[in-house]
């Protein structure tokens, strides 16, 4: 299989203070606690990450921080969000400079491309850097969808390993591997619909709520691939509630509500997001403590 990734792989939140600049020290914090807790790699910059606020040289600090927080642990993984293809290769150059493992890449931004630019758009990307990447699929969010024959006529490049495949359909890993057989691996971008998409034969999930319960998302994982399903599927049905608040406009706010509730973050947005406010907040607040409230114990792996 022509792929270096598999597992639970974090799209971790970036930390601000009350200004608005990174909080180098709460963001390290996070994500040595996702790696304590055993994931497989880690994302940043994502949307999670608040990439579109983010200016390049914001985003290679980033990275810093977390080549620096993993030590070489896990592969560190830049997310490469732009408008302009152009841009997507010069970040795709300064990455590599910066220590980055590899590239997850989205579609140009804002403009919405064809299949032939779509194509061309991940082919000059992947041409821009010595290291392999992981497209981002999410036609939901982005209005591009790269179909399994897509992912067929790209097969080519040999330097695309992974999709991160957000369309919202389960049937999509079944379409992908009718198509493409082992060519990728196949990562599960949704929350709440991980279990089954590794059930149908995911390779693993780039996950979210992970940010602020990372034991349990490694477990779900960890037992799923031990064949202990009935043990995996306890733990993601009490995660559900919590796995929808991924599914969500402000899936960052609900995140690092979760993440300061928790202990391992602190709630400041960028503009134009806010903070939840109001009965909005009191009621993602009841559900991250009834959660914890109830949160099982994790078996032995």
């Amino acid at each position: 299989m022509a792929h270096i990734w598999e597992g639970v792989m974090p799209a971790v939140t970036t930390k601000f203070n009350a200004d608005f600049s990174i909080d180098r020290a709460w963001t390290k914090k996070n994500i040595e606690a996702q790696i304590d807790a055993g994931v497989d790699g880690i994302i940043v910059c994502g949307s999670l990450g608040e990439a579109s606020t983010l200016s390049l040289d914001e985003k290679l600090q980033v990275l810093d921080i977390a080549v620096e927080a993993s030590h070489g642990r896990v592969p560190v993984l830049l997310t490469i969000a732009e408008n302009s293809t152009l841009d997507a290769c010069r970040q795709a150059q300064a990455g590599a400079r910066h220590g980055a493992a590899g590239y997850m890449v989205l579609p140009g931004l804002r403009y919405l491309s064809d299949r032939r630019e779509t194509l061309n758009h991940f082919r000059m990307v992947a041409n821009a850097s010595s290291l392999p990447l992981m497209i981002y699929n999410n036609p939901l969010a982005y209005g591009v969808d790269m179909t399994p024959d897509m992912f067929a006529e790209i097969a080519d490049e040999k330097k695309i390993v992974a999709i991160k495949e957000s369309c919202g359909d389960v049937r999509r890993v079944t379409d992908l591997i009718n198509a493409v057989g082992d060519r990728y691996s196949i990562m599960c971008g949704v929350d709440n619909l991980a279990l089954e998409a590794m059930l149908m034969g995911a390779h693993g999930w780039v996950a979210g709520l992970v940010c602020a319960f990372p034991h349990e998302t490694v477990t779900i994982y960890k037992l799923f691939k031990a064949g202990r399903v009935e043990e995996a599927r306890a733990i993601y049905r009490w995660f559900a509630p919590l796995l929808a608040l991924d599914v969500s406009a402000k899936l960052v706010q609900n995140i690092k509500l979760a993440e300061a509730i928790v202990g391992l973050g602190t709630e400041p947005v960028r503009p134009p997001r806010l903070p939840l406010v109001g009965d909005e907040r009191k009621a993602v607040e009841a559900l991250i403590r009834r959660s914890i409230e109830s949160r099982p114990a994790l078996p032995k792996l």
